[in-house]
């Protein structure tokens, strides 16, 4: 049967001849999985050699890998409305990736346009965290969402969080000398006040001080998110301070959540590879993907799980940053992916050998020698066909912003 005829729900589906990724339950003495999946989306069955059901469709994985559906902890997919936002089929189930979570490209004053217009149409699951300034990124770093107090208002953002507690997973601030100029840690404190509240995680982006990254984690609580980890910025990196890299050790051991979220101008190599070499390795793996970083540096998360990969994390611990851990950040767990009656997200994908150039958001290059490939996104009983971005050779007409490093 041709393929893009299993990229629509048309009935049953057999995957044949899968290879359960280490860690799933059903892992132990088998290396090769049939997933039995219904008309209804839902796991009908899961084991070795599951014969051939009369009327179902029939996908040969080939060996490929089959893990918990992919999961991007930060992207940015409202999509007309800021000006920095891809829209979802740019990063999602055609890259793999079967649920995303946009952080903080909306506000409380425009949170309904991106549950409107992006979350509620998506095939993929999108899950949000609220910016804390009203009007998110609109105009991302050109007009700043936290310029002050006049940029919060609590009452409608507590709202907007009351009214949509089946989308939004949790609140976002940026704190950076970019967005908050010399307001340093009024916004995280509001921020973490009011996600104590809400009795959801915060989201931190660090970058340039102030707020020094230092200061942000010693007020970070179990599950709260740290992203740009791994940021290159001076004043922000961990290998640049033996202080500051115990602290971001002390987060970690305490629960606190360390997220790559790469983007245009948030991931060092030098940094993570130290840091992944001394032990410290992230939580979770993800793209920051924007307008600005898509055809940059990034790409897409395929590509951003092969450089942590090459970096030092052993092939395991990378899917799980890439899996599990992000969809427990979020609250979603994974728990039972492939018991029967549990609707069907789960990738397929191989690791390949390649010689792959990529670049960090510095500019530096490395060459990759083993790649994430994504085969399939499994979505209920759909299997989209996916494949790894591949960006033209230079992104035209644009230059890297000055404050930012993010081409504009």
């Amino acid at each position: 049967m041709l393929d893009h005829l299993f990229d629509a729900a048309t009935g049953p589906v057999l995957i044949r001849n899968a290879r359960p990724i280490a860690f799933t339950d059903l892992a132990p003495g088998n290396d090769r999985l049939d997933v039995l999946i219904g008309a209804d989306g839902r796991v009908l069955d899961a084991g070795p050699d599951l014969g051939n059901p009369a009327d179902t469709r029939i996908f040969d994985a080939a060996g490929a890998f089959l893990s918990p559906g992919w999961t991007d902890l930060h992207t940015h997919v409202w999509w007309g409305g800021t000006d920095v936002s891809i829209r979802p089929e740019q990063c999602g189930a055609a890259r793999g990736v079967t649920t995303l979570v946009d952080a903080g490209s909306a506000g409380e004053a425009n949170f309904h346009g991106l549950r409107a217009f992006i979350i509620e149409p998506a095939r993929e699951a999108i899950y949000a965290f609220l910016n804390i300034g009203s009007i998110g990124l609109v105009a991302c770093n050109r007009v700043s969402e936290l310029i002050d107090m006049r940029s919060i208002d609590i009452d409608r953002t507590m709202a907007v969080v009351e009214a949509n507690r089946d989308r939004i997973v949790g609140l976002k601030c940026r704190a950076s000398a970019v967005i908050t100029g010399t307001w340093g840690m009024e916004p995280v404190r509001l921020a973490k006040k009011l996600a104590r509240i809400a009795k959801l995680p915060l989201m931190v982006h660090v970058g340039e001080p102030p707020p020094l990254y230092d200061d942000i984690l010693e007020v970070l609580d179990p599950g709260d998110i740290v992203t740009h980890c791994f940021n290159g910025k001076v004043g922000g990196s961990i290998l640049e301070d033996e202080s500051l890299y115990r602290l971001a050790e002390q987060a970690a051991a305490r629960g606190v959540v360390l997220d790559v979220g790469h983007g245009g101008a948030s991931f060092s190599f030098e940094v993570a590879k130290a840091a992944i070499a001394r032990g410290l390795m992230p939580t979770t793996i993800s793209t920051d993907l924007h307008a600005w970083s898509l055809d940059g540096a990034v790409w897409d998360l395929a590509t951003t799980l092969s450089k942590l990969l090459a970096l030092g994390m052993p092939l395991d611990a990378v899917v799980k940053a890439g899996t599990i851990h992000p969809r427990g950040a979020i609250r979603k767990p994974t728990d039972g992916f492939l018991t029967a009656g549990t609707r069907a997200d789960f990738t397929l994908f191989d690791v390949v050998d390649g010689s792959l150039t990529v670049r960090d958001s510095k500019g530096f290059p490395a060459t990759l020698s083993k790649v994430f490939e994504p085969r399939r996104a499994i979505i209920g009983s759909s299997l989209i066909e996916a494949h790894r971005h591949v960006p033209p050779e230079s992104p035209k007409g644009r230059a890297a912003c000055p404050n930012c490093g993010w081409l504009v």
